[in-house]
């Protein structure tokens, strides 16, 4: 068994699949449709999709249901068969040399983790790397794992009870070479009510909602586009400060649309903010140089002062 610390190396790793485990039961929600709860504004299903959005192909195991992006549908036989049954109709699908193993109840789950986790796997020698929780306890459903070690793994369980149903997933994975890979935050899982109020809770915090909205607003309206929320902030400033408040929202909806014009894309964006932000900030001069200009109050004499 092998610990690893967590990177910030997020190059773009290797080719993958992903199964997203999605047909359980949900007791402790009380039989809740648990892929389709919402934490901000999102269903839990789509937030893990958007974290593996790489993905060559993409298998849900459940039902099919509309998702924010296409995705390949399998059902375990019979359904509920248990995490190991859905595994291995999922893994029928899938041709990649690493698989990406999710569940569907992952809100933080972000894109970086899936590629730490899938880099730490092509560069090491182990069957599988998985998340584990803030408590230490492994978290085979947050992991990446050589689909070859899935296969014959489940091959010799079948051969060994006939069958996959009902058969808890630490026998695949207790025969594995595993690496772990401390994450409180991307492991966390949402098995109660009292974990989705925690989730929606933390997404409102002051350090974490602008992104979440984001992240919310591309999938809503189908961008799959990365700007630098920095720049689009400081001339919403600009703006504010140096013309008037109602200026910020109209002036990066007109950078939007002129982006668009110009063929979107995050250079266009970058390029329409910047010649916004300098007209803010000659707008601005000007205004203090009119202050500057009557510093004892006395009469406007500007040609539309009335």
């Amino acid at each position: 068994m092998t610990s690893y610390e967590p990177s910030r190396d997020q190059g773009a790793g290797p080719v993958y699949d992903v199964v997203v485990l999605a047909g359980g039961a949900a007791r402790r929600l009380g039989g809740a449709d648990k892929p389709g709860v919402r934490v901000g504004g999102r269903a839990l299903l789509d937030r893990v999709l958007a974290a593996c959005a790489g993905a060559g192909t993409t298998v849900v195991v459940a039902d099919p249901r509309p998702t924010a992006r296409p995705v390949t549908w399998a059902r375990e036989d019979p359904p509920g068969g248990g995490p190991l049954a859905a595994l291995d109709a999922g893994l029928r699908h899938t041709t990649a040399r690493y698989v990406l193993v999710l569940s569907a109840d992952l809100p933080f789950l972000q894109e970086g983790t899936a590629r730490l986790l899938l880099t730490v796997l092509r560069t090491g020698g182990a069957d599988g790397v998985l998340l584990t929780d803030a408590g230490g306890r492994d978290q085979p459903l947050v992991a990446a794992y050589r689909a070859t070690s899935l296969r014959h793994g489940l091959a010799a369980l079948t051969k060994e009870y006939s069958a996959l149903t009902g058969l808890p997933l630490r026998r695949l994975t207790a025969a594995l070479d595993l690496t772990r890979v401390p994450d409180p935050v991307a492991s966390f899982d949402c098995d109660t009510w009292d974990d989705i109020a925690t989730a929606r809770a933390r997404i409102r915090e002051h350090g974490h909602v602008l992104d979440e909205w984001i992240s919310a607003v591309k999938d809503e309206l189908g961008i799959d586009l990365d700007v630098d929320t920095g720049v689009l902030l400081d001339l919403a400033r600009d703006a504010a400060h140096g013309v008037a408040r109602p200026a910020a929202p109209l002036t990066t909806f007109l950078v939007g649309y002129a982006a668009a014009q110009a063929g979107g894309g995050s250079e266009a964006v970058a390029e329409a903010s910047r010649k916004a932000a300098a007209l803010a900030l000659r707008w601005a001069d000007e205004t203090d140089d009119d202050t500057a200009a009557t510093p004892d109050g006395g009469p406007d004499t500007r040609p539309d002062a009335g």
